[in-house]
């Protein structure tokens, strides 16, 4: 009897969860590059050949949780129809902020930082990271061209906003690693992102897009 695709997907989604949870465990006692592919694949009890149809790429075992939210902004404008593009994904940033999401750099939770510093302190993975915002722009400015916006605007907004999103998240991770607890930050984080979105609109103003 065929096994509903329901099922299998799930499945398939766990065990991609597991593999990606084994070798970041892997990475961060060890240390990316003293990590073999082998080593995960041991550990997560699957073969090699299993893991690289999840992960092409070592890298990836780390950065997927980065493509998980590579089209997050690009969702967000299109859930809010109508809604100016800028202030639906100012908002969504504030509201991150407030619920101390990772991606948003403001969580001290140990684990969250250690992740962070990971990817950071690895020229591979932090080059690696680039393909990652480049498919996050590609996404954005498809959304933002379907809400008015003509292909060279669209373009350079979304550019501009991943940009804005990658540096003020590094910007708070900076801060809790110097000692400052995500409370304490909290404050100024709100204030960075407002000072950063509302330069961009600003500039925006000045072309009549909204």
């Amino acid at each position: 009897m065929t096994e509903p695709m329901g099922i299998r997907e799930r499945k398939k989604l766990r065990l991609r969860e597991t593999i990606a949870a084994t070798a970041i465990r892997m990475f961060l006692e060890s240390g990316f590059d003293r990590v073999s592919i082998t080593d995960i694949a041991q550990a997560a009890e699957v073969s090699r050949r299993t893991l690289f149809a999840y992960f092409p790429t070592k890298e990836d075992l780390v950065l997927q949780r980065f493509a998980d939210h590579e089209d997050e902004a690009a969702r967000q404008i299109r859930a809010r129809p109508g809604h100016p593009p800028l202030d639906t994904l100012r908002e969504a940033r504030l509201e991150a902020l407030s619920r101390r999401d990772p991606n948003s750099g403001l969580n001290d939770t140990p684990e969250i930082m250690a992740f962070l510093q990971l990817i950071r302190g690895t020229e591979s993975l932090a080059a690696r990271l680039t393909s990652y915002l480049a498919r996050a722009v590609d996404t954005l400015a498809e959304a933002l061209r379907e809400n008015g916006f003509d292909p060279l605007t669209a373009r350079l907004v979304a550019a501009q906003v991943t940009v804005i999103h990658t540096e003020l998240a590094f910007m708070n991770h900076d801060h809790l690693v110097d000692g400052e607890s995500a409370d304490h930050r909290y404050p100024a984080a709100v204030h960075a992102t407002n000072v950063a979105f509302d330069l961009l609109r600003d500039g925006l103003a000045a072309r009549r897009v909204h």
